[in-house]
């Protein structure tokens, strides 16, 4: 890894190398894209950046980004940071409530507005007088627009530094806990993790692969912003396409042909559902148990997906099932799993081709330190460690151990190799009427494995024993009224409450299995942004019927 370049210094040297060469690759509808050169986006930039310089921000003024991933979100950024600003990325979905509780806690000192789906409903949470700029493809609004601006404004001239300890970021947490914190990250310490993550692509794939990407996970995530965009900045030979629309995602997929693919678990679970709706589980797997056959149809399933050109897949941001993890494999899709998080800028530890001991999270990243308290919390340094919390000194101290080391709040223990197993979060286990802890995490991952199920939680506090709540698979969803369709469900569902009970210790057995009324979604606050669930949320609101349940009879009960 170099020790002396930042981010900004990648970029002014492929703004200069790889001028012509085509970087971000914009959808503007009706199957039209726009494509934007390294010297045509960092043109951009700097007029924007120009027009930033003039308004006479505070060194460092905390400037918004709320938007979809965009070409012009990166071009935003670039332009904050060259002004001498820190981005504020707010996730495009958050409410009203939510986008206020930023800008205001953060300070913002203007608000970039981008592509969005609910507007109308979010401008409420925009303070008055807070100077707004429209990004392309935003909403109308009355804002000035990123257009107007970039055509009457010069660029900014030379290579405009930041220093390392400048705070080129606060990344807002998505809240599933509580009130968001603002993580702080640097020049320097994201450069570091970008260069790592760049090395680690590099190694297990062969550094003069052709780079692809899609990005499409929200870019105010850490797992998007370090692992797409800063790491692409570092990187700089290569391409970055962008999503138009859900509705068009698959054509998306199919125009990036993506060689580098990163997702989170419940839309890795999502795609292999959409195969099943196809294609029932057993007859695929028949088909590919059967020699040269198997791989054909293999290929076909990828080749559906968009996933066919892909050679490195990564999943993060929440536990997978080992055994979906096994079936992409299967397929040869060479997927691993990470295990990061806001707090090291998603540089922590990952799977290796030969590191990949099912059930666990591989080994740590080059320079990053690990250990293990003796209540089994997982302690991180990394190179992409946080700065600190923004205006929280309090959280600083709680966190951090006198010597450095990050608490995680993750419980986990090592494994063969070195390799790291995660056991649960200490904030989320829970006594039942017994009086031993149970953590949800791994018995969830158990419940997932089943194509039937979108998504499970599992709690039970206070109760005579633990209980477990899904949501069917979206394809199944329709179908459950059809007596057949119920009764297949309910026969996974009680299998599933037996392999699973069989598999864990008898205080964590589960008493049943409910299943939810309405899917979890971010539309009803039941998941993240990033479709992690809510868990205190869903727990409260399921707290008035947990006692009809128990009293129930039969190991399904329908909400």
């Amino acid at each position: 890894m170099s020790t002396s370049k930042l981010i900004l210094d990648y970029v002014y040297e492929h703004e200069s190398a790889l001028a012509d060469q085509i970087y971000l690759t914009q959808p503007v509808g009706n199957g039209q894209v726009v494509d934007y050169t390294w010297r045509q986006m960092m043109d951009q930039a700097r007029r924007m950046a120009t027009h930033l310089a003039s308004r006479g921000f505070e060194p460092g003024a905390r400037i918004a980004i709320l938007s979809k991933n965009t070409a012009h979100f990166m071009m935003t950024e670039l332009a904050i940071w060259m002004s001498g600003g820190t981005t504020v990325a707010i996730f495009p979905t958050e409410s009203a409530e939510t986008v206020k509780y930023v800008l205001e806690h953060s300070g913002a000192s203007l608000l970039f507005v981008g592509k969005l789906d609910t507007w109308p409903q979010q401008m409420p949470g925009v303070p008055a007088g807070l100077p707004c700029i429209a990004l392309p493809l935003a909403p109308t609004t009355t804002f000035d627009t990123w257009d107007a601006i970039v055509k009457t404004s010069p660029p900014m001239a030379g290579k405009p530094q930041r220093k390392p300890d400048d705070v080129a970021m606060l990344m807002y947490t998505s809240g599933s806990t509580g009130t968001p914190k603002g993580v702080m990250h640097s020049f320097e310490r994201a450069t570091r993790a970008s260069e790592g993550i760049v090395a680690y692509q590099d190694k297990q794939v062969g550094s003069d692969f052709v780079y692809r990407a899609l990005s499409y996970l929200p870019l105010a995530h850490i797992f998007e912003r370090a692992w797409i965009e800063c790491a692409g900045l570092v990187r700089g030979r290569g391409h970055v396409f962008f999503a138009e629309s859900l509705d068009t995602f698959l054509q998306d997929l199919q125009r990036a042909r993506p060689t580098v693919f990163i997702s989170v678990p419940r839309l890795w679970l999502k795609f292999q559902q959409g195969v099943f709706s196809k294609m029932p589980a057993k007859k695929l797997d028949f088909l590919l148990s059967v020699p040269l056959l198997g791989k054909i149809v293999a290929r076909k399933v990828l080749t559906q997906l968009g996933l066919n050109d892909v050679l490195l897949a990564g999943s993060g941001s929440a536990p997978i099932p080992p055994a979906l993890i096994a079936w992409y494999r299967r397929l040869g899709l060479n997927l691993m799993e990470g295990y990061a998080m806001t707090e090291d800028f998603a540089y922590s530890h990952t799977t290796t081709s030969t590191l990949n001991a099912a059930g666990h999270v591989g080994v740590p990243f080059p320079g990053v330190q690990r250990r293990i308290n003796a209540d089994g919390e997982i302690l991180i340094k990394s190179p992409g460690t946080l700065v600190g919390y923004y205006k929280r000194p309090d959280l600083d101290a709680e966190t951090f151990t006198a010597d450095g080391f990050f608490m995680t709040g993750d419980l986990g223990e090592e494994g063969p190799n070195g390799q790291l197993k995660l056991t649960g979060r200490k904030k989320e286990l829970f006594k039942t009427g017994k009086g031993k802890y149970v953590a949800p995490a791994p018995i969830e991952n158990l419940i997932n494995e089943s194509p039937m199920v979108e998504l499970s939680l599992v709690s039970g506090v206070g109760q005579q024993a633990a209980y477990a709540m899904v949501v069917p698979a979206e394809s199944l969803r329709p179908r459950l009224t059809d007596p057949a369709v119920r009764a297949e469900f309910i026969e996974e569902m009680t299998a599933v409450l037996s392999r699973v009970n069989s598999k864990v210790a008898d205080y964590e057995q589960l008493k049943m299995i409910v299943v939810a009324r309405d899917p979890w979604s971010m539309d009803n606050g039941f998941l993240t942004p990033t479709m992690k669930i809510k868990r205190s949320r869903i727990e409260t609101a399921v707290d008035p019927e947990v006692a009809k349940w128990f009293a129930a009879k039969g190991p399904v009960i329908w909400q």
